[in-house]
């Protein structure tokens, strides 16, 4: 989400915001993103979560440099991450809760994954896809997103760590917008260690599961699906969504997983799925869905991470159409979640 300064108090008789100073703070945007991703790969709201601590005592404990620590925590106390106290304390606003890791709508994961450094390198070669069409992150790197993190173990931990988060944050409004209680079984393919699966079963005891993605990402599943009470009505299996992806189930859903590939290499996936559905099966695609012009900037820069980072895209509600359409299905229904996703619903034909 783009930053966005405290609302001004119109009773106090300010000015509005002049179009300059507009302009000026969307481009200092990555201070503020800079400054998040280090305090998150410091740990700083877990170091809070039991009250308001001085910045000296922080920095102690993190290893950091004092003074610089503290210039950290009052630029972000300034933009209501964190609270400025007496003394050089600081403590958690409603706002930085959202860092700690056990946080029930955690951000702090996605914070420290994106100020990694080739992940914010790839976008600083954002004007060389948009001058070339060619992804950022391969022309940077010379190598796509996947066989990067899979020759480095620890990027790819931080990564799933990341994913896992966001699956848990958009669970809520996932499951209200859509009622899985009817389907007997669902399959979660690109699941990563099951974090929207595991809530999508917490919430239907009735309904079995099964979890698919690669295997050395659901190895590290069966602590979220244990910690969420449903190891015993998950299954999990380790493949490629290129090659075959488990049959059976009444649903298949896939979270944020099309929209990492162009359309040649999404059809190939979906028809990997249309193989494996049940004929009256509902596929549910949970993606951001490209809306009217001048509006929701969240789906819009998303697809230019998209361009920068895995070399995908986001899509229209056309545009899916004619996705499914290649692949051997009938887009139903798109359902808007209170999240910026959408449920995209396909039925095979």
């Amino acid at each position: 989400m783009l930053y966005r300064c405290p609302p001004i108090d119109d009773n106090r008789g300010m000015p509005e915001e002049r179009p300059s100073a507009q302009l000026a703070r969307l481009v200092n945007g990555y201070q503020v993103s800079q400054a998040i991703h280090a305090a998150a790969t410091l740990g700083i709201a877990d170091l809070l979560a039991d009250g308001p601590r001085t910045s000296d005592d922080l920095a102690m404990t993190t290893g950091a440099h004092a003074p610089s620590l503290y210039r950290l925590l009052r630029a972000l106390a300034s933009a209501g991450v964190f609270r400025e106290e007496e003394g050089r304390q600081f403590s958690l606003t409603p706002v930085g809760e959202c860092l700690r890791s056990g946080a029930a709508e955690p951000v702090g994961p996605w914070a420290a994954f994106i100020g990694r450094e080739s992940y914010w390198r790839s976008w600083g070669e954002l004007l060389h896809s948009v001058r070339t069409g060619e992804n950022a992150f391969r022309h940077l790197h010379g190598t796509d997103v996947w066989s990067y993190r899979a020759e480095r173990p620890d990027e790819s931990a931080i990564f799933d760590a990341a994913m896992s988060a966001n699956s848990r944050r958009g669970a809520d409004a996932v499951l209200a917008a859509y009622d899985f209680s009817g389907f007997g079984c669902v399959i979660d393919v690109g699941g990563g260690q099951g974090a929207l699966l595991a809530s999508v079963l917490a919430a239907n005891p009735s309904v079995q599961g099964v979890l698919f993605d690669q295997p050395h990402v659901v190895a590290r599943a069966e602590a979220t699906l244990a910690a969420a009470g449903v190891a015993d009505r998950c299954r999990v299996e380790g493949g490629s969504f290129f090659e075959a992806v488990p049959s059976g189930g009444d649903a298949i859903m896939m979270r944020q997983i099309i929209h990492d590939w162009y359309d040649p290499e999404a059809a190939a996936i979906l028809r990997v799925c249309r193989q494996a559905i049940k004929p009256d099966g509902r596929l549910l695609i949970i993606e951001s869905v490209i809306g009217a012009p001048n509006e929701a900037p969240e789906a819009k820069f998303m697809d230019l991470n998209m361009l920068v980072a895995p070399g995908g895209q986001e899509r229209t509600r056309e545009e899916f159409e004619t996705l499914f359409a290649v692949a051997g299905f009938r887009l139903s229904e798109v359902i808007r979640t209170a999240s910026p996703a959408s449920i995209v619903v396909g039925l095979p034909v």
